[in-house]
């Protein structure tokens, strides 16, 4: 993992909000050889609670990452850094004093990633959900820089239902006695049980019914009927509950609750096609779905496509992959997204 400094307080990052943040620090990871010409580099951009680590044995993307996958690290030099406003090493929230940020935001910061390493162009740049709202803003941004673009289950307006979610998620970190009003450092705690919370919601939008029938079994717990004390009889019994629980229990030790309250408000707001976009003719788009996706489903991805359409893209392709695991399939091995995937970026 290496980390820079892009801003300072000599050249502040100024945000789509108006307001200006320094110093804006960024971790990131590569990955392969950069090409002598600087043809071959893949940008990755992670989703909600991701890093910089995308490939890897402990990466978060090595089904699409790695030596011989899709986005072939044998071949490709691959730049993932981990997003403006997270927690894994880059710039981010320490109270509520930080301001407001938007997903362009996100994207000049990966920019400027790029001018500093000397790289003019991007080959490819891929990302799932909100990693690919972030390949959609920079192809607006900047058309051009991008030749090819890859977004899976991405979304360029939130349904209702959507912010609803997003809204509850964070309702219950406001609401947890230890958040103190975002200032919870200074009080030497966490507002983890709010944390935990929205992360076990988020995980249930993740999944799909057949999915989790597939994976969980609906057996009653052994002896749970006889059980006297109340407290483990209204605690985790059925194995959908205990992968709840698990989830939780490992997303505490990995995100912080003011990231999360800042990156998913990003969300609810992003509307890239509210305005008229003019796209470069010469770049194009592969934009996928999956049939078992509720959060961001096809017609998220439809949307998407018809605006690159109407935006002047040169090449918009779709694909609808059918899987059972929901908006989670973008991180799994699903053959047929994947040969997707590696045709796109071949061609």
């Amino acid at each position: 993992m290496q980390r820079v400094v892009l801003f300072d307080e000599d050249d502040p990052l100024v945000l789509a909000c108006g307001r200006s943040l320094a110093p804006v620090e960024v971790a990131y990871a590569t990955y392969g050889t950069l090409d002598a010409d600087r043809s071959n580099v893949v940008f990755v951009c992670h989703a909600l609670t991701g890093d910089a680590e995308a490939s890897g044995p402990r990466g978060w993307w090595s089904t699409m990452v790695g030596p011989g996958r899709p986005i072939d690290t044998d071949t490709s030099f691959v730049i993932c850094p981990n997003l403006l406003g997270g927690c894994a090493g880059s710039t981010g929230p320490s109270s509520l004093d930080f301001p407001p940020l938007a997903i362009a935001d996100l994207v000049t910061v990966h920019r400027a990633l790029l001018a500093h390493l000397g790289i003019a162009r991007v080959r490819t740049a891929i990302g799932g959900s909100m990693g690919g709202m972030q390949i959609l803003q920079w192809l607006i941004d900047a058309p051009g820089q991008v030749r090819d673009a890859v977004l899976v289950c991405a979304s360029s307006r939130l349904s209702a239902q959507n912010l609803a979610l997003s809204h509850v998620a964070r309702r219950a970190i406001l609401d947890d006695p230890d958040f103190h009003g975002g200032d919870y450092a200074a009080f030497g705690v966490r507002p983890d049980r709010g944390l935990a919370t929205a992360r076990r919601l988020a995980h249930v939008t993740y999944l799909s019914e057949p999915g989790m029938a597939e994976k969980f079994s609906r057996a009653e717990p052994a002896g749970w009927a006889d059980v006297d004390d109340a407290a483990r009889w209204l605690g985790p019994a059925y194995d959908v509950e205990r992968y709840l629980e698990h989830q939780a229990a490992i997303f505490l030790k990995r995100f912080d609750a003011l990231s999360y309250l800042y990156l998913t408000r990003i969300m609810d707001a992003f509307d890239p096609f509210a305005g008229g976009v003019v796209l470069d003719p010469g770049s194009r788009a592969l934009v996928l779905s999956f049939d078992s996706d509720w959060r961001f489903g096809t017609e998220h991805s439809v949307a998407v496509a018809a605006g690159l359409r109407a935006g002047g893209l040169g090449e918009v392709v779709e694909e609808v992959v059918a899987s059972p695991w929901g908006h989670d399939s973008f991180l799994l091995d699903v053959p047929e997204y994947l040969e997707a995937v590696r045709r796109f970026v071949a061609a």
